[in-house]
């Protein structure tokens, strides 16, 4: 027997039907995301403290695309929904009370909330680094960022100051303000090691992500993400003291104060690079690794 055609209206109606689920949710997100998603974008572009978002954000996407679909995926309604329920409570609370990091997170938890919907708790196992990435890609909130600056100011302050001592520098210590003869250093916020610490925490969950296999391995790389900055931080304020000190008042700001901070962030990044390394060979050498046969 051969089938019949199917009725030209009857095709439309039934792709209308397939296509409506989806059209609705792009509304909502649309009605619900657009205001943290525009805030978001322009806090990356303007604030320095935030363009790391420029980064690991289009990486994550990048990385999500990259490791595809888990051949183990399945569909999750009850995760999926439940995720996708508490995005929405999250969104209309961070609304309510104008904070800005509940609203941008409720973005990722919707996200992940369809991950899980549509393909499950393997899919959101195999795309977790991308889901970190976006996480660590939103600011933190201002009162967290207040609370951390100042003790990480007074840490770097003081520890500079100890090696500025140790080089036989003439220094002395008040707070965040470092007396040199002549000439006085302020370690300001932005000095604090904040920014450094961020990036760095980034850094060492993406290194971890990609080159480590066990979580105790990107455990360590990620907890020592935090001496390295402050000692980082620290070796900042020693170098600017004693160049101003002992070469040019000029060397403790502007350009060349800048430019001794990326060496710095560089030198950190090479250091979390080897210990990456170094958990890589304790991981194969604990699992056999026939290379190393």
């Amino acid at each position: 027997m051969t089938a019949l055609p199917q009725s030209p209206l009857r095709v439309a109606i039934w792709d209308l039907r397939a296509a409506a689920p989806i059209a609705i949710a792009a509304l909502a997100a649309g009605i619900l995301f657009t205001l943290p998603a525009t805030t978001l974008a322009r806090d990356w572009w303007n604030d320095s403290e935030a363009g790391h978002g420029l980064l690991l954000a289009p990486l994550a996407v990048w990385l999500a695309w990259r490791g595809g679909l888990s051949p183990a995926r399945a569909p999750n309604v009850t995760l999926g929904l439940a995720a996708l329920l508490a995005a929405v409570i999250l969104r209309y609370l961070g609304g309510l009370a104008a904070e800005l990091f509940t609203l941008r997170f409720s973005m990722v938890l919707a996200a992940a909330g369809v991950t899980a919907f549509a393909w499950g708790g393997p899919q959101l196992r195999r795309w977790w680094l991308p889901f970190a990435l976006l996480v660590l890609a939103i600011p933190l909130p201002t009162l967290v960022t207040n609370a951390l600056a100042l003790p990480l100011q007074f840490k770097a302050s003081s520890m500079g100051a100890a090696l500025l001592a140790w080089r036989e520098v003439p220094v002395t210590l008040r707070g965040n303000v470092i007396l040199l003869p002549g000439r006085q250093l302020f370690v300001t916020e932005a000095c604090s090691g904040l920014r450094s610490l961020a990036a760095l925490v980034s850094l060492g969950v993406l290194v971890g992500g990609l080159w480590l296999r066990t979580p105790a391995a990107r455990l360590i790389v990620l907890a020592l993400t935090i001496p390295v900055a402050i000692l980082i931080n620290a070796a900042r304020v020693f170098m600017t003291g004693f160049l101003v000190y002992f070469v040019d008042p000029k060397l403790g700001e502007g350009f060349l104060h800048l430019t001794e901070g990326w060496l710095l962030f560089v030198v950190a990044f090479a250091i979390l690079g080897s210990v990456a390394w170094v958990a890589s060979r304790v991981e194969d050498h604990f699992a056999g690794d026939p290379a190393d046969a």
